[in-house]
């Protein structure tokens, strides 16, 4: 990647994405954010611009500047991303770290964080905006659906899909061929051996419904 870029969000993730494109070599311009405490700050050596529909940055994201979503919550990442899309007709790049491994055979969409030592195997698809944490393994031909945050030690076997929205708490197991519903939860150290429908909550070894 050639263009500096723009990093949307100034905490953990951001601070994570920060580390990633240094450590590619990519230069970041600076952050944005809408905590006006943090507007003037720097984070290491980068500052926080200002908020994150400040016209005045956003015009600068086009085909010289490259724009990141690092904000974890994945209803304001869409917000953002559909506002990219909308005002500046781009996508936000990926942000992947120089010790994760990715296969040939994966398919990665726009938007997504892959962070240190994270597996994706052969024929994983990963949709847009995905958040997969630190030393999480991928096995072979797992669908991710776009917005999706995965905790860092998580195990997807094969075969698993993951639909929209949903999150996987830090360390949890989801068995092969197994199916996470669009907005589901699963508990952190969960381990998943039944479907969960579709914004349900499940937790526990064996993971059962929250009430």
């Amino acid at each position: 990647m050639e263009n500096p870029i723009l990093i949307f969000g100034a905490g953990a993730t951001g601070r994570q994405a920060l580390d990633i494109f240094q450590r590619n070599g990519v230069v970041v311009y600076g952050f944005l954010d809408d905590n006006k405490e943090l507007h003037g700050t720097e984070i290491g050596t980068v500052s926080v611009l200002g908020d994150t529909d400040d016209g005045g940055f956003l015009k600068l994201i086009g085909p010289k500047c490259e724009a990141f979503v690092a904000i974890g919550e994945h209803s304001v990442r869409k917000q953002l991303a559909q506002m990219l899309n909308e005002r500046r007709k781009t996508m936000p790049v990926n942000a992947i770290h120089d010790t994760a491994v990715v296969s040939g055979m994966a398919t990665l969409g726009h938007g997504n964080f892959v962070g240190a030592r994270v597996v994706l195997g052969p024929q994983v698809n990963v949709g847009h905006h995905v958040h997969i944490q630190s030393g999480t393994l991928v096995e072979s031909f797992v669908e991710i659906g776009d917005f999706v945050n995965i905790g860092p030690g998580v195990v997807l076997n094969d075969r698993v899909t993951v639909g929209e929205g949903a999150f996987i708490g830090p360390g949890a197991t989801v068995v092969a061929g197994i199916h996470i519903g669009k907005n589901a939860r699963v508990g952190a150290g969960s381990l998943v051996i039944a479907d969960v429908p579709a914004k349900a909550t499940v937790f526990g070894n064996p993971a059962q419904p929250m009430p």
